[in-house]
């Protein structure tokens, strides 16, 4: 069934002295894809609330939403689907992150924003340019 409208996710942009968190889908779409920690934003929940559940229940840490880093129009005509994410910078981070859904992520890792793994999602292709560009 062909969408009517947009779904609505999120991310969160997690930076530790200079590393991004960064979590490899198993599943479609964009399987094998590193990733931030995110996910579909539920109802009567804000986006930013949304962010931080996905962190909490894709890696364990229990982190605050800071300021909207960008939107993401994530649009594929030819799978039919289009997703709108909001993607926030998060507060200082406490702890260790983990795997928690091993059903849905194979790796995690903090990377240098030189260094990133290949291949990226697309949304957080959009929130490292974002982010490049608020930082110059």
């Amino acid at each position: 069934m062909t969408p009517v409208q947009p779904a609505v996710g999120c991310g969160a942009f997690i930076l530790r002295d200079g590393c991004l968190l960064l979590i490899r889908r198993v599943k479609a779409p964009e399987a094998g894809c590193w990733g931030l920690p995110g996910g579909k934003v539920d109802l009567f929940e804000t986006a930013a609330q949304a962010a931080m559940r996905e962190v909490r229940e894709e890696v364990g840490l229990e982190l605050q939403p800071g300021p909207l880093l960008c939107v993401v129009d994530q649009i594929d005509r030819a799978a039919g689907t289009h997703w709108v994410a909001p993607v926030y910078r998060t507060g200082p981070v406490q702890g260790e992150p983990q795997l928690c859904e091993p059903h849905k992520h194979d790796g995690l890792g903090w990377f240098a924003l030189n260094a990133l793994p290949h291949p990226l999602t697309t949304a957080t292709q959009v929130a490292v340019q974002a982010f490049n560009a608020q930082a110059e």
